[in-house]
This record gives structure tokens, C-alpha cells and sequence, in this order.
């Protein structure tokens, strides 16, 4: 396997190469922007038209990210739920953005996951940029403010994968 590190604005990013079959896309937001709303570095290539070597991908593939928040300590778990249920799925479905589920993790307490999906990494970056940027969604996160670390890994549907 090997890796490369770069940075894509402020975020720190990892990918893994396995052969030339996989590629794995992490990207972790500094500790001082994690949680607060501000639209994430630029995507790395996911979805639609991938470069030449990441293979065993799907053409039609939609850009797909998913999301780790871990609540850090004195933060509440229950209110970052509750801001979800309550605000945030409202915004994402307004600014076009598709959900396509939630966990709770029962090893982990403190870490809710989601899966979200775009149509490409431009289509995550200008609905991200427009969700951040929205007076709701600042009152929201001013309201129900919550600690966290951020960790989200993009990715592109196998040309053998149900879901694209």
C-alpha cells in the first residue's frame, strides 16, 4: 500500500493506494474549524469523470462522502443529534444536497456517522459553500453549539456497486 499526505487549503489530506484498484480520500478538518459550519477545503476528484488511474469506478458514479463527527468532551451527543433532527437535514435538502442515511455507532457513544451524495466533487463544494453561508444555519450552530472533529472520507461508486 502506499500513501501520500497533501493539503488541500487548511485540510489535511490522505490518500491510500492499494495497486491501482483503490483509492481512499480522507480529509480532517484543523481542530479550530471542526464542527462550526465553514465549507470544507475543495473536494478531491469523486463521482463522475475520475482521473485515468483510479480504476474499478463507475462512470455514473455520484461523489459520495462520509461524514465522522466525534463530540468532544463536555459537548453533548443528544444536542448534535437534536440539531440534525430538528435544522440541519432541512438546510442540507435546501441547498440540494442528498442524504442518504445516519448512524449511531454502538461502540462508539460519542460518534455519529452520515453518508451524503452530489452529483460530483463540484457539486459538494458549491452546496457546502452555500449551506455555510446561510443565516439559518449560522443561528443554528450559534443555538445549538456543539465541539467536534470532523473526519470525512470521499468516494466514487465501484463499477459493480447497487448504488451509484
Amino acid at each position: 500500500m502506499t500513501k501520500q499526505l497533501m493539503r488541500v487549503g487548511s485540510a489535511v489530506v490522505t490518500a491510500a493506494f492499494v495497486g491501482a484498484a483503490a483509492v481512499v480520500l480522507v480529509a480532517q478538518a484543523p481542530a479550530g474549524q471542526a464542527g462550526r459550519g465553514a465549507a470544507p477545503a475543495p473536494t478531491p476528484a469523486c463521482g463522475p469523470n475520475l482521473p485515468a488511474e483510479i480504476k474499478n469506478v463507475s462512470k455514473d458514479s455520484r461523489c459520495f462522502e462520509l461524514r465522522t463527527y466525534t463530540v468532544r468532551e463536555g459537548s453533548s451527543l443528544d444536542l448534535l443529534h437534536a440539531r440534525f433532527r430538528e435544522r440541519t437535514n432541512t438546510l442540507f435538502r435546501k441547498h440540494g444536497m442528498t442524504i442518504v442515511g445516519f448512524w449511531q455507532p454502538v461502540t462508539s457513544k460519542d460518534t455519529l456517522v452520515y453518508l451524503m451524495a452530489y452529483k460530483d466533487a463540484a457539486a459538494r463544494d458549491a452546496a457546502w459553500a452555500a449551506f455555510a453561508a446561510d443565516p439559518e444555519w449560522v443561528k443554528t450552530r450559534t443555538e445549538m453549539q456543539v465541539a467536534l472533529q470532523v473526519d470525512s472520507l470521499f468516494m466514487s461508486a465501484t463499477d459493480y456497486s447497487p448504488m451509484k
